[in-house]
């Protein structure tokens, strides 16, 4: 097992499936950590506060649109997602069900063998990735990633296995990620309240 180190993030490799399963039971639930693990390489994360900030934001700003335009949707924040037939599994910053949300309408348990995926993640680009999570969102079929970086929101749709730059989202294809990070970024300093009440006053207006 070799070990890559650094402030936030520790990169292990040679991790079997069963392993990787053992980890995440020995962590738990209750921690502040995240996972990432493709082919046997498995990520362990610890977030910085600017990277607790900017998830908690734009994910109560998907919420809040979501809510002022009458769109039925599920969060489900960074609950890990596994698909032992593919390797790989991880824990987004924040994830939502929209198309498929009549599908899982209540569950409390998930399977990606037999549950749709996510249909939104929400991923928070701050530093380098020891281990790439795109190709990981891939092999388990999410068809949307917002990822945040350098104050912008870049929307990406999966085709044909991989991920592509796109202008409008499938999710949400009323909302302009640049105005949504404009707002974020305007009110920031006057409290996340502020914030909030900004996106629903826009939202109402979509």
């Amino acid at each position: 097992m070799l070990t890559k180190q650094r402030a936030d993030r520790v990169l292990l490799s040679n991790i079997s499936w069963q392993q990787f399963e053992n980890i995440l039971r020995d962590l738990g639930e209750s921690r502040a950590s995240r996972v990432a693990y493709c082919d046997g390489a498995l990520e362990i994360m610890t977030p910085l506060p600017e990277h607790e900030f900017y998830k908690e934001a734009i994910g109560d700003a998907i919420k809040d649109c979501a809510d002022e335009l009458e769109i039925d949707y599920e969060s489900l924040g960074s609950t890990t997602w596994r698909k032992p037939a593919a390797k790989a599994g991880l824990e987004p910053d924040n994830c939502f069900y929209f198309q498929h949300e009549p599908l899982i309408r209540g569950q409390l348990d998930y399977d990606l063998a037999k549950d749709p995926p996510p249909d939104l993640a929400l991923e928070i680009e701050l530093t380098s990735r020891s281990l790439e999570r795109f190709p990981i969102y891939a092999r388990l079929g999410v068809p949307e990633i917002w990822s945040y970086e350098d104050g912008k929101i870049t929307i990406y749709l999966l085709d044909q296995g991989e991920y592509r730059v796109s202008e409008t989202s499938l999710a949400l294809p009323q909302i302009s990620v640049t105005k949504m990070m404009a707002l974020i970024e305007e009110n920031r300093p006057l409290g996340r309240r502020a914030i909030r009440r900004a996106i629903r006053e826009w939202a109402k207006t979509l």
